[in-house]
């Protein structure tokens, strides 16, 4: 008798599949034990959020902590601590539309997306003209 391995068969070649990889694969693993050691980082967690991504984190944030859901956004730049907004919030709906009460609120945020802060800095009825900009009264 003889005790020989037939390595046609599929399950032998599947195992033996599972146990072999590839030069990228090996490469990846090298990679993420470097990133264990803090000596290398190659992860997407690592990267900066696009400005689209900061809009939406800033907007989703302040309705979660308001209860009230923003409306646009006015202003957007980035600043040395990250990012700063205007967001026009509807504080109060009104019958006609025209009479809502509207809000502007400074909302800062992390080089991150996440809100550090916000606090509103106006109010004023949806149908009137704001004031502080060129052209309002």
């Amino acid at each position: 008798m003889t005790n020989t391995k037939n390595t046609s068969d599929p399950q032998s070649r599947q195992e033996s599949s599972r146990n072999t990889q590839s030069p990228r694969d090996v490469e990846s693993s090298r990679d993420a034990m470097e990133d264990n050691t803090g000596t290398t980082t190659h992860s997407t967690a690592d990267r900066r959020p696009s400005p689209m991504e900061v809009l939406r984190q800033a907007r989703e944030q302040l309705a979660e902590l308001t209860g009230m859901a923003a409306e646009s956004v006015s202003s957007f730049e980035q600043t040395e601590e990250g990012w700063a907004l205007e967001v026009e919030v509807l504080e109060l709906e009104r019958v006609p539309d025209t009479m809502s009460l509207m809000a502007t609120y400074q909302v800062e945020l992390d080089h991150d997306g996440q809100l550090t802060g916000y606090r509103r800095t106006g109010r004023y009825e949806r149908g009137r003209a704001d004031a502080r900009r060129p052209g309002g009264r």
